[in-house]
């Protein structure tokens, strides 16, 4: 169970600091969600005093690459800069990025051109880095984007890597067709095809043989809402022999 790594996710009312030392003893490496008690922009120096490989989840709480107001699509990027800096302090591998949303329908061209223009320039903000930029397929929200792989070459073509979110693509019936696309790193949580429930893998719908026959070199990170449903998770896909 050891190169299964969790996000800290699970934990996100404790200080991170706390949280890491909760997960130290589970895996080698934690996906750090950049929200909240965990946002690196308060607290960069705590991945540094654990023995732990990591990766980092971009901020989402605020923020919009997909916005058409050109200001706030330019600080989204910023934020996703200054993200990147951190990574690279403290060696994380891959940095998770979401595809942005549309949340009035009247401007969803301009929005879809919005996320064209980012995807663009995090290609080449990426080469200025060490870490992996990964944009993640969303969930079956309508005004969310991504939610099928239409967008893969566009993502490859720009040189960033994909991120499959097995439980958004069990609720938008696309899990097989994301797979065929060799993703770069996998979101691991279960779900009943209806709601996104973060739950521990092996509980809801979710097949995941088939998600952990074709994982390949992916970087398979556990990403549950609750600490008690990491230990059942870990179990669960510790049966398929990793």
């Amino acid at each position: 169970m050891k190169h299964i790594g969790i996000s800290t996710n699970c934990a996100m009312n404790m200080p991170l600091e706390r949280a890491l030392a909760t997960l130290e003893p589970l895996t080698d490496l934690v996906e750090i969600q950049c929200d909240a008690n965990h946002s690196l922009f308060r607290h960069a120096s705590v991945p540094d005093r654990f023995d732990l490989r990591y990766t980092i989840h971009a901020p989402t709480a605020d923020g919009n690459i997909a916005e058409p107001f050109e200001r706030i699509r330019q600080a989204s990027i910023e934020v996703i800069r200054e993200t990147a800096e951190i990574a690279d302090s403290i060696g994380a591998e891959k940095l998770v990025l979401h595809p942005g949303f549309c949340l009035e329908a009247e401007n969803r061209a301009a929005s879809i051109l919005a996320l064209h223009k980012s995807i663009l320039e995090l290609g080449l903000l990426q080469d200025e880095f060490s870490v992996r930029f990964v944009m993640e397929n969303l969930g079956s929200m309508e005004f969310c984007f991504f939610q099928t792989p239409d967008l893969v070459r566009e993502i490859r073509d720009a040189g960033l890597g994909l991120a499959l979110d097995v439980g958004h693509a069990n609720l938008t019936r696309t899990l097989d067709a994301f797979l065929k696309e060799n993703p770069d790193h996998i979101h691991l949580h279960d779900n009943h095809g209806i709601s996104d429930e973060h739950a521990a893998c092996g509980t809801g719908t979710v097949d995941f043989s088939r998600v952990l026959s074709s994982a390949g070199n992916a970087t398979l990170i556990l990403e549950v809402l609750r600490l008690e449903d990491v230990m059942p998770g870990l179990t669960y896909l510790e049966s398929f022999g990793l």
